[in-house]
């Protein structure tokens, strides 16, 4: 690590909006919708929230998880937890609900924070996993405590914090696992902080900035993202990726920055008239959640002028692992340039990144091996999981199980995935999960799932079916039978039968082979 990460300065995550609101208090840090917030008006209503929920009965170390689409609530949830020296578990609604009950269960979570769209399933979780508060965000229920009878009373003094180390847990993210279970990833304040910094670094802040961002808050590309632009300027929450919201939101609100999924970029460039739309007051575009494909960037270049910067991240780091600016790069002439387009550009600053051999040994330049990172943004550990986080964790190092290999100057270029996990619309699919699924089907003796090409999701779900000797099944049958199970991006796009799964002399099923029965196909809605 570098020496600026070496420095152990306490410092919180509730800390960036208070230090903002003593700085500049009248200045606008929140926009959602019909909601404006000054930093002291933000400041105020994130104190009384983190009081309320003391006053509430929650303590020090307790979990609390969070199901809310995107909106102003989701972001003072998460100063307010933090300042109460609570843990923020923030929930995929995408997920189905024996998906989501399993995380509130494994999280160990005793409280939830449900907006009105979930509130069916706020409600569902709350019984089924036992929680013991249920705070409501824009609805009433039995039992149920109103969000703003936490956040919008009381004098909005700060608690004193006591006992507190910027060393302890302040979010648990889960993640896919190739297992067929989540994993919970125990992120502290210093690897956020240390996460944002390094982006800082890498000259995204720009002071006074406006920024929007329509990606979920549980996903941690956004919430990373958002956190650093609190520290700095405004930040316009859009409630969700639609394309037209989003360019209403470009159009009233002018960020100078703006952070997408390719799927999203690929929606706008399909509105009429966008090609006469003048979006030059944005200064950077990023993109995040999926690698964008060379003629979306070529035609996102055309069309909106604009170029992209991008990067590499994990929800194990924070996400901050490199960056790859738009200047670094071209989509065409010079031929440097052109290859480096591929790559996640060079690693942040305060970040150490290495390629390694199984033996540990590092690896030379263009030689592939795996990605392996250190840094104060590395996560401390997976939750209920030491045999993992042992795996993972190594000497200070992180193992990703990505590879990638570094060129003669310093870019990293990333070779294939962790395992053989599939990136849906940003999403990550991780094969066993959809596989196990299959296997409860009473006509369904194997299957094996890979990613084919999608345009619009650069990876759809597909799935080789083996069914049992006499049974009988259909494709539809199949889809439904997952679909009432696992989330809709996790189901099959596609599925075919066959009479057996190609294998190892071991009995290993070879993914590379069962991609064959898909050869040549693209899915497209």
């Amino acid at each position: 690590m570098e020496d600026s990460t070496q420095e152990k300065i306490d410092e919180f995550l509730g800390d960036a909006v208070a230090a903002h609101a003593k700085a500049h208090p009248g200045v606008e840090a929140l926009v959602f919708e019909d909601t404006r917030l000054s930093y002291a008006e933000l400041d105020r209503r994130v104190n009384r929230l983190a009081r309320g929920l003391r006053a509430h009965g929650f303590k020090p170390g307790d979990h609390v998880a969070i199901l809310m689409e995107n909106c102003h609530e989701y972001l003072e949830a998460y100063y307010a937890l933090s300042r109460a020296g609570l843990v923020a578990v923030p929930l995929n609604w995408r997920l189905a609900a024996p998906e989501l009950q399993y995380i509130v269960e494994h999280s160990q979570a005793c409280g939830l924070i449900a907006g009105a769209r979930h509130r069916g399933l706020g409600a569902e979780l709350v019984r089924g996993a036992d929680l013991a508060t249920l705070i409501a965000v824009g609805f009433e229920a039995p039992l149920a405590t109103a969000y703003e009878s936490l956040a919008g009373r009381g004098d909005g003094s700060p608690l004193e914090p006591s006992g507190r180390s910027c060393d302890d847990m302040v979010v648990l993210m889960y993640t896919g696992g190739t297992s067929g279970k989540p994993k919970g990833v125990m992120l502290s304040h210093r690897n956020l902080l240390a996460a944002a910094r390094a982006i800082a670094g890498r000259g995204m802040e720009i002071p006074g900035a406006r920024t929007l961002f329509a990606l979920p808050f549980f996903h941690i590309a956004n919430w990373q993202a958002f956190l650093f632009h609190l520290m700095g300027g405004c930040v316009v929450v859009s409630r969700s990726a639609s394309a037209r919201e989003i360019l209403a939101l470009l159009q009233s609100e002018r960020p100078m920055m703006v952070n997408l999924v390719p799927t999203v970029y690929e929606s706008l460039l399909q509105l009429p008239g966008i090609e006469d739309v003048d979006l030059s007051f944005v200064s950077r575009f990023t993109t995040s959640g999926a690698p964008m494909s060379p003629e979306t960037a070529r035609r996102c270049s055309s069309v909106l002028k604009m170029r992209f910067g991008k990067g590499y991240g994990l929800t194990e780091a924070a996400p901050a692992v490199s960056s790859l600016g738009p200047e670094e790069y071209a989509l065409e002439g010079d031929p440097v340039l052109v290859r480096r387009a591929a790559s996640v550009g060079k690693p942040f600053a305060n970040v150490k990144v290495r390629i390694r051999r199984p033996d540990g040994s590092e690896c030379a330049a263009g030689e592939s091996g795996e990605v392996t990172v250190a840094g104060d943004n590395v996560m401390i550990g997976y939750w209920r999981d030491p045999e993992r986080t042992r795996s993972a964790l190594r000497d200070g190092w992180l193992w990703t199980g990505d590879v990638g290999y570094f060129d003669e100057d310093g870019y990293l270029y990333l070779v294939d995935r962790k395992s053989d996990m599939i990136l849906s619309g940003g999403e990550n699919v991780y094969p066993t999960e959809t596989e196990n699924v299959l296997s409860e089907h009473s006509a369904v003796l194997e299957s094996s799932v890979v990613g084919i090409p999608d345009q619009r999701w650069g990876e759809a779900v597909a799935a080789a079916v083996v069914l049992r000797p006499g049974a009988s099944a259909t494709v539809e049958e199949l889809s439904g039978f997952c679909r009432e199970r696992i989330a809709a991006y996790k189901c099959p796009k596609r599925i075919v039968f066959v009479d057996e799964l190609p294998k190892s002399t071991v009995g290993k099923v070879l993914r590379r082979k069962v991609r064959e029965f898909f050869a040549g196909e693209a899915v497209t809605p």
